[in-house]
């Protein structure tokens, strides 16, 4: 016996089970995303970031954020986040961003009595979802080099190849 529809019918039950648990959360997922922001791009490597200003939290930012894209002149997605001192969100700004705006990621203490200052930066479209809490999620993520040179083409070549002969195992 085949095990395609066995496996069809699996996935199928799955998705239905996570439609019915469906809760609402107060955070955007990859699925909101792709119902909110189409992908095309007005010019060659445009992408969007989540942008807001001094936000009461990571929900209110993303939810309201403009549909724009990016400048040219920025290449990263911006997101500084203000706790108190029980970790409950003060202010969310997010924002495009220069690598200059991006060099001092991390967690630091407030001016404000008990609250933490934790900013980060990312490359990508939308890619600043969720907001840094702390030194872990506080960084500066990059998908290529921050100075172009010839291992970025040989390790974008061999990624292809890898995913290439992965399809290709898959298929057979």
């Amino acid at each position: 016996m085949e095990t395609w529809p066995a496996v069809a019918w699996f996935l199928l039950f799955s998705h239905i089970a996570d439609w019915l648990q469906a809760v609402h959360s107060r955070d955007f997922t990859v699925q909101d995303i792709i119902f909110l922001y189409p992908s095309t791009t007005p010019y060659p490597g445009g992408f969007k970031c989540f942008t807001c200003e001094k936000a009461k939290d990571n929900y209110e930012c993303n939810r309201w954020a403009p549909d724009v894209y990016c400048p040219r002149d920025t290449r990263y997605c911006y997101s500084q986040h203000i706790m108190d001192v029980t970790g409950e969100s003060s202010s969310v700004t997010k924002s495009c961003a220069s690598l200059e705006q991006c060099l001092n990621t991390g967690c630091r203490e407030s001016g404000l009595h008990g609250h933490k200052v934790c900013t980060s930066c990312c490359e990508g479209n939308i890619c600043n979802m969720a907001v840094p809490r702390n030194d872990t999620d506080a960084v500066f993520a990059t998908t290529s080099p921050l100075s172009h040179s010839e291992r970025h083409s040989a390790h974008s070549a061999t990624y292809l190849l890898g995913l290439l002969l992965t399809l290709w195992l898959l298929v057979t």
